[in-house]
């Protein structure tokens, strides 16, 4: 029997993962936060908003829709893209559970923190 993800790692774990996968690059953070200041969906282009070329963005973009964090309607020619903001909550709550978790336990006796 192969030894997976699945069977090593608790789900949420793996959700963690890879949502910090999508989220670990500055272009990527840029993007959320460009979509979280319109609180809107923004159609077209974002190049205005970023120092990048349309075909970086569109690769950054892919990443975090695969993830989830964000959605993408057609709009006839247009992709609009926007916050998914069920999401962006199970993310909050999980780093918020994460890093309260071990902020507990860093001053554990003999950890060096």
């Amino acid at each position: 029997m192969a030894v997976t993800k699945a069977s090593l790692f608790e789900e949420k774990d793996i959700q963690l993962a890879d949502w910090a996968k999508a989220l670990a690059h500055p272009a990527r953070i840029a993007i959320l936060n460009v979509l979280a200041r319109r609180c809107t969906c923004l159609c077209g282009d974002i190049t205005g908003e970023l120092p990048l070329a349309q075909s970086t963005i569109s690769q950054h973009l892919k990443v975090l829709k695969e993830a989830g964090l964000i959605q993408g309607e057609i709009d006839g020619v247009k992709v609009c893209y926007c916050l998914n903001p069920e999401v962006v909550k199970q993310l909050h709550e999980m780093l918020t559970s994460f890093t309260g978790y071990l902020s507990g336990h860093s001053d554990a006796a003999g950890c060096g923190i």
